[in-house]
């Protein structure tokens, strides 16, 4: 099982919507990083690229080369087939969000080669440590639009409509 085997960091990773996850760990232990948005999202492939993103382009394209693992932050099932696609063999699909439409049906043949589709769910407390403890080594940078509680709905129209640059974080 995936949750058995600790995380080695790729060298290249892919995000799938959201341009401020894109840039994780783009230095130490990720050489390349490239960021795929909502087809057509010019903006938010620009903005990728200011925080690190070697390539950024559309869902619906294929990357430059290979990839190691890809993480898709958008709650898009049809995504994963896509991720699986772009993976290289051994290579992991994380799902990032807390909830995901459907995944739909695709081959097995996608899925073989010891490819792995896991959730945030299954990754460890160790992973997780890891993580944060490069973090700061990494050149991360985040991009933050702060919404007051009572202005929830707004922030949500503001990410459904791509008006964020960043993430949107609600403040009590």
């Amino acid at each position: 099982m995936a949750a058995t085997r600790p995380i080695r960091w790729p060298t290249r990773a892919i995000a799938s919507r959201s341009p401020t996850g894109s840039a994780t760990l783009k230095r130490r232990r990720c050489r390349r990083v490239y960021a795929f948005t909502r087809p057509g999202d010019d903006a938010a492939q620009a903005f990728a690229c200011t925080l690190g993103a070697a390539w950024a382009g559309g869902s619906d394209e294929t990357p430059p080369e290979p990839l190691d693992a890809a993480i898709i932050f958008a709650p898009v099932g049809a995504l994963v087939p896509a991720a699986l696609r772009a993976v290289k063999k051994g290579g992991r699909v994380v799902c990032g969000g807390i909830h995901m439409s459907d995944i739909p049906s695709f081959p097995y043949a996608i899925l073989w080669e010891e490819r792995q589709v896991v959730s945030v769910a299954n990754l460890t407390r160790a992973d997780a440590r890891e993580f944060l403890a490069i973090a700061p080594e990494s050149g991360l940078k985040m991009e933050i639009v702060r919404y007051p509680l009572e202005r929830a709905n707004e922030a949500l129209d503001d990410l459904r409509g791509g008006k964020l640059q960043g993430a949107a974080v609600l403040c009590l």
